[in-house]
């Protein structure tokens, strides 16, 4: 509805003029509501509200009931009954269906979680995990092929690091019960080879078993050690020398990385001609684009946010386009429980694993949880919150909508849910469905901009006004034709939020 709204007004304003077209916050002001006048006003040197309502009586539309003016010059719109009425039949004939869209052709490659095969899958690993997953799925719904993927960091020096941990010499690096267990299962004295084995151990008991119980399922677990073995990281490193992008300097070799706007140069092999993590990284993104990918999504933890100019510097080196990276840099979240700040696990006394999580507060809950802030910004988990069974904790207010709607259904019985739905005229029953043609619009934004945040948002904001429609109006009642068609309307919002529930990887209960 936006970018219809957006186009009818683009025939009188113009292409070149940039406005907004949002949804308004209160539905007396419209459905939708746009800045249009006010940025026209600005460029042709007139009132806004004048300009305002020069738009207003040149849109001629039936997908409004009304047009209005408001406030300083914003164009409020009100969608028609009949066009609400159309579109709740619309999504009970698309089901679970609605929402998907065909905006996207490209083949996207999203990487995430791609934690070090050194330990098991902490607190941190949920923003990337759950944001990664979801991502794809929504990218899915809008027509992209994607594939999901995890890089397996399996050699260099943290290898090298847990291998001299299993060991327990001085240079042990990683504590914590895992590695007592690892040092009865593994043997040896060379640290690089025992560090491989313990490194395969981690990643088939610990991580992969916690990403299942994340509700997370990779196409392709991606090994570090083939691009190795398969000379990869030779070769893109022979490839940025034949293009002149390397030198040498104090016995390592150099990436020009500078030249393409990082902000200093990077070590490829370092003097003792051991190849760097970097030299990796760039084999690993040639590997990507080799593949086919057209558009490469990484989710990078808060210790690499550098990481961003430098992958950049080397997909432009090595001749491909770096605007098809998107690499988001994941910040940090802490966990509180009785309003203190948890450092440590119950079961580790080190680090709070994301199992640990799981199994405290559910899957829903930790889903729903990490998905609600955006993942650039800092995010405090309250335990608290998470364990509440009320309408405090948003989890439990969007799925009790469903079961209510579930246990209303199943009280109905044989009633027909094939209503009239012209009958439609209550505000509660509109602003339900107003509400429900948003979701392919949230669709449509979040596999544009990511911003994943909008998911939890608008199936909270869908459930709250279905609670709010219940309070107001009978549902099953003696007029049969009112019940069927209110039957009808409920059935929508079970479909839309049942959706927007699978979007996200969170279960749909039909009893609470």
């Amino acid at each position: 509805m936006k970018q219809e709204i957006k186009n009818l007004i683009k025939k009188f304003v113009g292409p070149e003029i940039e406005f907004s077209v949002g949804v308004s916050d209160n539905l007396s002001h419209g459905d939708y509501s746009s800045n249009a006048a006010l940025v026209l006003a600005k460029k042709v040197g007139k009132n806004p509200r004048e300009v305002a309502e020069d738009i207003k009586n040149k849109i001629k539309s039936d997908l409004f009931s009304k047009i209005e003016v408001a406030g300083p010059g914003f164009v409020n719109f009100f969608i028609s009954e009949e066009y609400l009425q159309k579109a709740l039949a619309e999504i009970l004939k698309q089901k679970e269906k609605y929402g998907n869209l065909k905006i996207g052709k490209q083949k996207i490659n999203v990487e995430f979680i791609s934690a070090n095969p050194t330990g098991p899958l902490t607190l941190g690993n949920g923003r990337g995990g759950f944001g990664g997953d979801v991502l794809a799925n929504v990218l899915e719904k809008a027509g992209f092929k994607v594939s999901r993927e995890y890089y397996i960091n399996d050699t260099g020096l943290q290898i090298t690091k847990l291998g001299h941990s299993v060991i327990g010499d001085d240079e042990a690096v990683y504590k914590g019960d895992y590695i007592n267990n690892l040092r009865s299962q593994v043997k040896g004295s060379n640290a690089e080879k025992v560090g491989a084995k313990a490194g395969k151990i981690i990643l088939d008991k610990m991580i992969k078993p916690s990403v299942r119980k994340m509700g997370i399922r990779f196409d392709k677990w991606f090994s570090e050690t083939s691009l190795y073995q398969n000379k990869e990281v030779d070769k893109a490193i022979e490839k940025l020398t034949k293009n002149g992008f390397t030198y040498e300097s104090e016995g390592a070799l150099w990436f020009k990385s500078k030249e393409f706007g990082d902000d200093k140069d990077r070590v490829l092999v370092r003097s003792d001609g051991v190849k760097t993590y970097f030299a990796s990284d760039i084999a690993y993104l040639k590997n990507k684009f080799n593949r086919g990918f057209d558009k490469l999504v990484i989710f990078l933890g808060a210790d690499h946010y550098g990481y961003v100019a430098r992958l950049k510097a080397g997909c432009q080196a090595l001749g491909f386009d770096k605007s098809k990276i998107n690499a988001g840099v994941l910040q940090l979240v802490k966990l509180f429980e009785n309003g203190q700040e948890v450092r440590m696990s119950k079961r580790t006394g080190i680090y709070v694993a994301m199992d640990e999580l799981v199994d405290e507060v559910g899957l829903d809950v930790a889903r729903f949880f990490f998905l609600q802030r955006s993942l650039d910004t800092h995010f405090n988990f309250d335990m608290d919150l998470a364990k509440e069974k009320s309408d405090k904790n948003p989890v439990f207010k969007v799925q009790y909508a469903y079961a209510r709607i579930c246990s209303i259904i199943k009280k109905a019985g044989k009633i027909s849910s094939k209503g009239d739905l012209s009958l439609i005229k209550e505000p509660g029953e509109l602003a339900l469905i107003s509400k429900m043609i948003e979701f392919p619009e949230v669709v449509e934004e979040s596999a544009k901009d990511y911003q994943l945040q909008r998911l939890p948002a608008y199936a909270l904001e869908l459930a709250e006004l279905f609670h709010s429609f219940y309070g107001k109006c009978q549902v099953i009642s003696d007029d049969k034709k009112v019940t069927a068609t209110r039957i009808s309307l409920i059935l929508a919002v079970k479909i839309v939020l049942k959706n927007v529930l699978d979007l996200m990887g969170i279960s749909s209960p039909e009893k609470l």
